[in-house]
């Protein structure tokens, strides 16, 4: 899963890179900033993925984990890391999940949310990894169904 992000990262950056010299390469004298290469190996998750969530259905996610007794961190809207590594213990505690608790919305952890949307809400979803426009329609009605938690 990490190689696959650092594959990724690494196409995305390139790409922009490219693209950033395309777009100075007519400026006359234009110097290129020189790229910085990070010492880590490790690709750091993104800070927060909603998935298409609104501050208040995350909110409503978040205390919904901490009732169910996962701790997913500060209350605040923000899905990041801690919000998301105890929706995967969430997830592995039913059998929906049995990669790494890293709190990385990979698409292990996309199926495992679409398992359990396909178990709670009858969602009817493809169990395919992929956070399309039903998945996210899904999720933000299991928010709506988990109101008030907190």
């Amino acid at each position: 899963m990490r190689a696959l992000t650092k594959v990724l990262v690494g196409v995305t950056t390139a790409a922009g890179i490219a693209g950033g010299a395309l777009v100075t390469a007519g400026t006359a004298g234009a110097v290129s900033a020189p790229v910085q290469r990070s010492a880590s190996s490790e690709v750091a998750p993104l800070a927060v993925v909603n998935l298409g969530l609104s501050t208040a259905q995350a909110k409503d996610w978040q205390c919904s984990l901490r009732a169910l007794g996962y701790l997913p961190g500060k209350i605040d809207g923000r899905l990041g890391t801690d919000s998301w590594k105890a929706a995967q213990r969430f997830f592995r505690d039913h059998k929906w999940y049995s990669d790494d608790i890293d709190g990385i919305v990979g698409t292990n952890t996309v199926m495992a949310l679409q398992r359990m949307l396909n178990v709670n809400l009858d969602a009817n979803l493809k169990v395919d990894g992929i956070a399309g426009a039903r998945t996210k329609a899904a999720f933000s009605d299991f928010a709506d169904l988990h109101r008030s938690l907190c």
